[in-house]
């Protein structure tokens, strides 16, 4: 009998559709705070559990995460040996994107400069704009969030430009597609740099100084993914500089970023707590329990389930 831990906050209608996925016979119990014993005592978790409430465990077969990233559950150890491991991807796409999207125009159309002379009473003019249209964007990870970036920013009439890990068939909506020994040369060219990198090694600090020095000058920068792929000390500088134009993050290095830090007074920056995802959108709660029940349905019928995690790089499984 299979024992099935649900930790989201779930309503009857998600309860039910779960269920009905589920292996004939399994017990659920839904938790949203479950201690150390009903942890330990599940075959199956349905949302995130603190990767050290995990380690130890022996009976747990599968652990559906309700997060793209998975930062923490592939180390040794922490789930055991065969266990399967899948994340939400493709369900953060439509709330991230959108976010992102949402950042680059307030920078652009200097929204956030009106905003603080709106507190201020001041009726005055903050000079030229620029446009989407006719711009080139960068997009570094070409995931859901990254592609999903990349089919509005195409929309809005920039050329698109995709850096991926792997070879991959290039979508109709870039203007091309390269692989990740592209992106210094691409750094240069682009009019916005857009990352959702997830937290790997691979990825550590890929937006160094370095990188920040080959953008194009008068660029934005936008980093939804995770902070560790920026070295937000850099990014501070290059704001500073005027090198680039302005920068939308939500997500940082260190996370919280702490009060004193330089970046919360670095020029044309919008900070957002990492907040972009969660459960704000609706919707985005609602592909998760669809991606859920759905892998439910095939780790029941001894099928493939999407979203398959490799142990050995953190990333989602290429699944044709």
């Amino acid at each position: 009998m299979e024992k099935i831990l649900v930790v989201l906050p779930v309503k009857e209608s998600h309860k039910a559709l779960l269920e009905a996925n589920a292996p004939e016979g399994s017990e659920f119990v839904y938790n949203e705070a479950p201690g150390k014993e009903l942890i330990q005592d599940a075959t199956v978790i349905i949302g995130n559990v603190a990767a050290d409430k995990i380690a130890g465990t022996k009976k747990l077969k599968w652990f559906q995460l309700n997060s793209a990233g998975t930062d923490g559950y592939t180390a040794p150890g922490v789930l055991p040996e065969g266990a399967y491991l899948t994340n939400a991807t493709g369900a953060y796409g439509l709330a991230l994107s959108e976010h992102m999207l949402a950042m680059l125009l307030c920078l652009m159309k200097k929204l956030h400069l009106y905003a603080e002379d709106q507190k201020e009473h001041v009726w005055g003019d903050r000079g030229n704009v620029i446009s989407i249209e006719g711009s080139t964007t960068l997009v570094v990870g070409m995931g859901d969030i990254g592609g999903e970036f990349a089919k509005r920013m195409h929309a809005l009439g920039s050329r698109v430009i995709g850096i991926r890990r792997n070879k991959a068939e290039k979508p109709d909506y870039l203007d091309g597609l390269y692989q990740m020994d592209a992106l210094d040369e691409w750094l240069g060219k682009a009019d916005i740099v857009a990352t959702s990198l997830p937290g790997t090694k691979a990825t550590y600090h890929v937006f160094n100084a370095e990188a920040f020095a080959k953008m194009k000058e008068g660029a934005y920068f936008l980093n939804i993914g995770r902070g560790t792929a920026v070295d937000t000390d850099a990014l501070t500088e290059a704001l500073n500089s005027g090198h680039l134009a302005g920068a939308g993050v939500d997500v940082t290095e260190p996370e919280p970023l702490p009060k004193d830090h330089p970046l919360w007074e670095a020029k044309n920056v919008i900070i957002t707590p990492h907040i972009s995802g969660f459960y704000h959108l609706p919707e985005t709660f609602e592909r998760i329990i669809r991606i859920a029940a759905g892998n439910m349905a095939a780790y029941r019928d001894g099928k493939e389930m999407k979203n398959l995690v490799d142990f050995t790089t953190g990333y989602r499984k290429f699944q044709g």
